[in-house]
């Protein structure tokens, strides 16, 4: 649900304000390889209704914002391009080839969750560095980034609770994939929860 309110969020920027000013286009095309690869299992293999659904939300959101923030008359124009140069590609050639080195089964669709896991580790990396070059960020975009990385840190009591609760419940690649996306929100954390604190207006330091 967090992360949902946080795609809510975007969304509900780029549809209202029609805006996209202080989103990183590299992080919003990641996502979508990230959702695009870990679930290829959505026609294959039914779970129940909320699943299924929640899965294509998910899909249909990510790649309808890169549409938008690269189609869109008036939402692009409000891209920054000039400081959203992070070359994101670059993350896509090392998360894949972890993801054939390190996997719980070789096979092409577990070596694609794998990498969908490993990518979405980074995948934030782009919209930090954005965000930092900028400094000055609107409240929408900080809430945006806020709940992406407490739908992670969520994530991570939910291992730890099931490790207790259930018997034999290991998975490595996603409590280390996670544990990585999760500090990259570290910095960030810190600043949003300081201006929350002194009612003022979220900036990053240089």
């Amino acid at each position: 649900m967090t992360h949902l309110a946080s795609v809510l969020v975007l969304l509900l920027k780029i549809h209202t304000i029609k805006s996209c000013a202080g989103v990183s286009l590299k992080t919003q095309e990641l996502y979508a390889i990230v959702f695009a690869t870990r679930y290829l299992d959505l026609f294959t293999q039914y779970v129940s209704l909320y699943n299924t659904l929640m899965k294509l939300i998910f899909l249909v959101s990510s790649f309808s914002i890169v549409w938008y923030m690269r189609r869109h008359k008036i939402v692009r124009r409000s891209y920054d391009k000039d400081h959203d140069t992070f070359r994101h590609y670059f993350l896509i050639i090392p998360c894949l080839l972890l993801a054939l080195v390190l996997n719980e089964k070789f096979t092409f669709k577990e070596v694609m969750w794998a990498f969908s896991l490993y990518l979405e580790a980074v995948a934030i990396l782009p919209q930090l560095v954005l965000l930092q070059r900028t400094r000055n960020i609107d409240n929408l975009t900080g809430q945006y980034v806020f709940l992406l990385g407490a739908y992670r840190s969520f994530y991570i009591l939910n291992w730890i609770y099931r490790y207790f609760t259930q018997p034999h419940f290991v998975q490595w690649i996603s409590w280390i994939s996670g544990l990585v996306q999760t500090l990259l929100y570290a910095d960030f954390f810190y600043y949003y929860f300081q201006s929350w604190k002194n009612n003022a207006k979220l900036e990053l330091p240089a």
